[in-house]
Parts: structure tokens; sequence; C-alpha cells
């Protein structure tokens, strides 16, 4: 009887392996396999850092942009605000001379 089981392990278990190494847990295994397991962490860990620090800088970058939009946008509101006919003169002198009342 262990015979029997003996065959058919022998004959099943190629294609286990081979579909366990095809998966993508094999692969991932054989990855770190390859790239050294330890001397990967330090890659890694070195990656982890720098990423890190971009996003520190981006977020820098996002507030500052915040805060000028914000600036603008009270400027914006306030030259709204004042005088009208202000703003309205400033966009007449930006047309040609000759098209201003064509």
């Amino acid at each position: 009887m262990w015979w029997i089981a003996l065959i058919v392990l022998a004959f099943l278990l190629p294609e286990l392996i081979s579909t366990v190494l095809d998966s993508r847990l094999g692969r991932a295994v054989a990855a770190r396999l390859e790239a050294g397991g330890t001397e990967g962490e330090g890659a890694v860990n070195e990656r982890i850092r720098y990423l890190e620090g971009e996003v520190d800088r981006l977020s820098d970058d996002v507030r500052r942009l915040r805060d000028e939009s914000d600036f603008l946008q009270r400027l914006l509101s306030e030259r709204s605000a004042g005088d009208p006919s202000r703003s309205r003169r400033s966009s007449d002198s930006r047309l040609p001379r000759g098209d201003a009342g064509e």
C-alpha cells in the first residue's frame, strides 16, 4: 500500500514544486535569495530614508504653495472689495489705444 503512495508522490511532487516556484510567492522568494538577504535590507532602508526625506520636502512645498495661494486670494478679495472703477480703468488700459471704444 505504501508503494502506491510513494509512486503517486513521485509523480505529483514535480508538479507541486513547479506550481509553487512559478507563483508570485516563489518569485518573491527567489528575488530575495538572489539579492543576498541582509544586503537587500540595507538598500531598502536607505531607499525608505530617501523617500521619507522627499515626502518631507514635498510637504514643505505644498505648505508654501498653500500660503502663497492664501496670500493671493486675500489680495484679490481686497482689490475687488476696494474701488471697482479702479479695476475697470486698469482693464481698459490694457487695450490698444485705437480699439478701446470700437
